[in-house]
């Protein structure tokens, strides 16, 4: 088993690679001077099962062109097999046609990714589980709840715990975090307009007064959506509100935005490279996602379960 990396999150990478006890493989990604992507593996890899860490995130579409590149230089090296190790699944948003003459941009890449000559795919917590059904080979998606709601039980004891979720739409995520945390009650971000260009009205559908709320989603990027429904939160009576996010995207004026916001904590995980901004905020930690993504490695190179790191 062999352990390689693109540019976009090196310290995941190793971090991974650390808990299988193994080094990175030697190999070049870089750029010529018009900025085409070159690879070169220094090292044999000739029948070894190998596995390629990068996630897709900004700038998306150079580390996704890295991603295939890699792909191909171990498929022409003769790789026994090859995973794609995707811990952020850029474009998973474009999951279907939100309107007329629209592309569903998650299936193109998908294609793309299969066709490059990846024998497998492991990602975290896609954006919509059908995504799987997009690829034509074996795909995992591992599941952040674990990590979170261990993280949330050894730092809220004692206190009444209640999962939100801040739209309709993630209310089968927030209540598999519920069932986790000793089954703690759940409520919902009811957000709508009341005619186009006017500001969102968030009703809180349950009872959040004197609780510790925990908003739980898969992608923050702007971050107003979260911070508004923190707010609603806070002003339904809540005892405080933390938000659990497994991608950080975080683009634009996110941080200051979580700054200046009602929420107590915002926790992140590392499936994408924390920017300065992220990392020196005092409302932003982050969470490590190495050691699960970690363990999914040993468990397909043994040919054993992954999904049982979920029961």
């Amino acid at each position: 088993m062999k352990i390689m990396a693109g540019n976009s999150n090196l310290p995941l990478a190793r971090a991974i690679a650390g808990y299988l006890e193994l080094t990175l493989t030697d190999a070049s990604v870089r750029r010529f001077a018009d900025e085409e992507v070159f690879v070169e593996i220094h090292e044999n890899v000739r029948g070894e099962d190998v596995f390629v860490v990068q996630s897709t995130s900004f700038p998306a579409n150079d580390n996704l062109m890295e991603l295939l590149i890699c792909i191909d230089a171990l498929k022409r090296a003769s790789a026994r097999r090859i995973t794609a190790v995707v811990p952020y699944f850029g474009y998973a948003r474009q999951d279907r046609k939100s309107g007329s003459r629209t592309p569903i941009s998650a299936k193109l890449v998908a294609n793309m990714i299969d066709k490059a000559g990846a024998d497998r795919v492991l990602a975290v917590d896609l954006h919509a589980g059908q995504i799987q059904g997009f690829f034509d080979i074996p795909t995992d998606n591992l599941y952040a709840a674990p990590t979170m709601a261990q993280d949330i039980l050894e730092r809220t004891a004692g206190q009444e715990l209640m999962v939100v979720s801040p739209d309709v739409g993630g209310v089968v995520r927030a209540r598999a975090l519920a069932k986790r945390l000793d089954n703690a009650p759940l409520a919902i971000v009811d957000k709508r307009r009341d005619k186009p260009g006017s500001s969102e009205v968030m009703n809180i559908i349950g009872d959040v007064r004197g609780r510790s709320c925990v908003l739980i989603d898969d992608i923050i990027d702007s971050g107003g959506t979260l911070c508004n429904a923190a707010q609603a939160i806070m002003e339904a009576g809540a005892a405080s509100v933390s938000a659990y996010i497994t991608h950080g995207v975080l683009s634009g004026g996110a941080v200051a935005r979580v700054d200046n916001s009602a929420l107590k904590e915002l926790v992140i995980t590392d499936t994408i490279l924390p920017t300065d901004a992220a990392r020196d905020s005092s409302r932003i930690r982050i969470l490590p996602i190495a050691p699960l993504i970690g363990e999914a490695i040993r468990r397909i190179a043994d040919e054993s379960s992954v999904s049982s790191l979920f029961d």
